[in-house]
């Protein structure tokens, strides 16, 4: 493709806002391109690229609500293709997970071969979670016990069996796989560093910009990146990107909020202080930092017993977030004053090791923190308890994430995309459309047209939802589950299975599952439940190849693709609204005046927005969303229904189960 040269020689003739004439016409040559590329241009498509370099060349941020089915990658890759090509600068593109990274970067290759480009220079990074460490590996393998379950792991991570947690067939749980992922990476002074592939992929990010041309990352990797440079150290992620796209962008609150919370056990503070006092020891024998580190331990001894107290008191269920009470009785000057002591005398340490003293700095640096919102002189910072993994967990976070990101990512430096399929709510004008997630996120930029999906949604799908299950209330919980149950087992009898069921609460998920393990005479169609880790592509195969019901709740939400009529239905078990009383959540509440209305129902429609998104997947899906919550019915009268079925694209709605019943045969949605 000669004209691709061509542009690429123009840049270097002229500024930045001379070429426009020529992207634009590069845009519009690749779509003519693509009949002869065995590729179908979908509705919106052309309209997104095009919206991306205007931005681009503006140097302008950029929202754009993309529907499912636009073909929402191709529409960013192709503007990014040809401005990486011009720039030769690289694209970052962050995502919200694995399985769409991956995807995105299978997407690249199509694209850029089918266009001609030779070579396109591209790494994908994921969290050091994912990856496996033969060091810890080595450290964790018996050779008197080759046989034991972590043995076995342990072998297969040094013999280059396993490189990724992704590597394993059929999953491992969390526990296991945290026995030999990366943890506190020794880089440079690991003997493993040649053969890691973590090793490589965070050379690779984080190379010079004429070294690589795309770089996909994580949204987690990308905010660590940027907390990094605004605390003035080293970024984890090369500099000068000519482009910034940041795709599912209504995850990116949920994201910064996460990377920026740190997480304390009464094991980890400890290992900290122990960490820390081995470090100094070493220079000095000053026998003091024992008394100091032993002081700390009990006073952090004496706050957890009082938070097992809270979260024994308060604690509904194994993932409820508490407030946590005054602390009484701990001297919070006095320990303050002897963690500053202590990270004091880390700042002005030297040694060879300057990476593990900097990540012992910063750990300490976070106990003091700790303690400041604990003692309660500490206002900028929200905090919780919970049980994670078994272990009782405190939790901080700042409050606002808004200035954080208006800041280190909206800044105008670099030119940022947001993109999603589920980024808007009601609103007349396209600011009001993006209202919500504009607040939360601090953004500044513009708002395009929304580009919505093409599938055809008025006669090749049905939104069912039933009057006949009683509201939800934690009190009386098992009189909804029986109710949601027995009208979930008649909808699944009515497409012979084939059902995607959504639930909010894993504690849900599993009371169902329970009875639909005693109950089997009720139905006739095989039982799936999603499984523990971040693949769930077994268990998807799984209830592909059964056609039976799949019970699902977190990931499942989003980034689910399964097309055709392996899925007819998805069932939507309990309107996805946050937990009121979540410290977050009830923070977000104090800011607003109509807090249900300004923030709980926004956020319940981004996420069901997503979940009901997994129904139709191309243009010959049929199919029935039906939602077992009887808020959602007209007898209800509640004031958002009017801005749910605004919102959602489903223009067929029920509540007669005759008439579903009736579209079900119509359509022959049955096997």
């Amino acid at each position: 493709m000669n004209w691709l040269n061509e542009l690429s020689k123009s840049q270097k003739r002229k500024p930045k806002k001379d070429f426009e004439r020529s992207l634009v016409e590069g845009i519009f040559r690749v779509y003519d391109r693509f009949p002869r590329m065995g590729l179908r241009e979908r509705i919106g498509q052309q309209d997104m690229s095009l919206d991306i370099t205007d931005a681009y060349v503006n140097g302008r941020n950029a929202m754009i609500e993309a529907g499912v089915g636009i073909g929402k990658s191709f529409g960013y890759l192709i503007p990014s293709l040809l401005i990486n090509q011009i720039s030769q600068q690289p694209i970052i593109i962050a995502t919200s997970s694995i399985q769409l990274s991956e995807q995105i970067h299978k997407d690249l290759r199509v694209i850029g071969s089918r266009l001609g480009f030779t070579t396109v220079r591209s790494v994908v990074g994921k969290g050091m979670g994912q990856y496996a460490c033969r060091n810890r590996a080595a450290e964790l393998f018996k050779p008197d016990d080759p046989n034991s379950l972590f043995s076995t792991l342990a072998q297969r991570v040094i013999n280059y069996e396993i490189d990724e947690r992704a590597d394993i067939q059929g999953g491992i749980s969390d526990v296991e796989w945290s026995n030999v992922s990366v943890n506190d990476c020794q880089f440079e002074r690991c003997h493993h560093k040649n053969g890691c592939l973590f090793y490589e992929m965070r050379a690779k990010i984080n190379a010079r910009p004429s070294e690589i041309d795309f770089i996909i990352v994580n949204q987690d990797l990308l905010i660590r990146d940027l907390m990094k440079k605004k605390e003035g150290t080293r970024g984890i992620i090369t500099e000068r990107p000519a482009l910034i796209i940041i795709d599912e962008a209504h995850n990116l609150e949920a994201k910064v909020r996460d990377a920026r919370t740190f997480d304390f056990t009464l094991r980890g503070i400890c290992r900290t202080l122990d960490d820390t006092v081995q470090l100094l020891m070493k220079q000095s024998m000053d026998k003091t930092l024992l008394s100091q580190s032993k002081f700390i331990k009990r006073c952090a001894q004496h706050i957890f017993k009082q938070i097992d107290a809270d979260l024994l008191r308060e604690a509904k269920q194994d993932s409820d977030r508490i407030q946590i009470s005054e602390m009484q009785g701990i001297p919070f000057r006095q320990v303050s004053q002897h963690l500053k002591d202590l990270s004091l005398r880390l700042a002005v340490l030297t040694s060879r090791n300057e990476r593990e003293i900097d990540e012992v700095y910063e750990a300490m640096n976070g106990l003091i923190s700790l303690m400041d919102v604990l003692a309660n002189t500490e206002e900028n910072h929200l905090s919780w308890a919970s049980r994670t993994l078994r272990a009782t967990t405190i939790s901080i976070c700042p409050k606002d994430i808004s200035q954080f990101l208006k800041h280190t990512l909206f800044n105008g430096k670099t030119s940022v995309i947001l993109t999603s399929a589920t980024m808007c709510q009601g609103g007349d004008t396209l600011e009001e459309q993006y209202s919500y997630l504009t607040q939360s996120l601090g953004y500044r930029g513009d708002y395009m047209d929304r580009k919505p999906s093409p599938f055809d949604y008025t006669n090749h799908a049905m939104m069912y939802i039933s009057d006949k299950v009683p509201t939800y209330h934690y009190d009386q919980r098992e009189l909804y589950l029986e109710a949601a149950y027995h009208e979930m087992i008649q909808l699944c009898n009515l497409t012979q299975g084939r059902t995607l069921v959504l639930f909010s609460a894993k504690e849900d998920m599993k009371y169902v599952h329970q009875k639909l393990i005693s109950d089997k005479s009720k139905y006739p169609w095989a039982v799936h439940v999603q499984k523990e880790g971040s693949s769930q592509d077994g268990v998807i195969a799984e209830f592909r190849g059964s056609k039976g019901v799949l019970l699902s709740t977190g990931v499942f939400w989003e980034g689910v693709n399964i097309e055709g009529p392996d899925l007819s239905q998805v069932i939507v078990f309990r309107l996805p609204f946050p937990v009121p009383s979540d410290p977050i959540y009830e923070y977000k509440a104090t800011l607003s005046d109509n807090s249900f209305m300004d923030v709980f129902v926004p956020d319940m429609l981004l996420r069901l927005r997503q979940g009901t998104g997994r129904l139709i997947r191309s243009e010959t899906d049929l199919g029935v969303l039906s939602i077992l919550d009887s808020r959602l019915s007209a007898a209800a009268r509640k004031n958002y229904r009017e801005q749910v079925l605004e919102t959602l694209p489903f223009k067929k709605v029920t509540e007669d189960f005759s008439v579903l019943k009736k579209f079900v045969h119509e359509k022959g949605i049955k096997r």
